[in-house]
């Protein structure tokens, strides 16, 4: 009942720019934390930005001052601004929203963790 999902990634050159944006969808009251994470081949999911509802945001030391994460609490929705690409930060990004509060058609369900199915992000040298 509860989806998130990301728009298309792409495959930019080194220096460049691409927005990436994620949508949750369901009938949802609240979302507590959204972010994202990337993976890269061979190596662990790693935390990319975050942000709570209150608009606190978090980043990874690797992307300050090049990634900018911005929500819509109104729409639910979560974007990633990222500028200054290097060739590192290819890997696929994924949405995070962690304690979604929704309505079930007959109560109330909060669900921790939640991810999307992932986009491609592809920076060439």
């Amino acid at each position: 009942q509860v989806r998130l999902v990301e728009s298309e990634g792409g495959l930019v050159q080194s220096g460049g720019s691409l927005r990436l944006s994620c949508a949750a969808s369901g009938s949802i009251v609240s979302i507590n934390v959204m972010g994202w994470y990337r993976q890269a081949p061979g190596k662990q999911r790693e935390l990319v930005a975050t942000i709570t509802s209150g608009g606190s945001t978090n980043y990874a030391d690797s992307v300050k001052g090049r990634f900018s994460i911005s929500r819509d609490n109104a729409k639910n929705t979560v974007a990633l601004q990222m500028t200054s690409l290097k060739p590192e930060d290819t890997a696929n990004y994924y949405c995070n929203a962690d304690l979604i509060t929704y309505w079930t058609g007959s109560g109330y369900r909060s669900i921790n963790n939640y991810w999307g199915q992932g986009t491609q992000v592809t920076v060439s040298s």
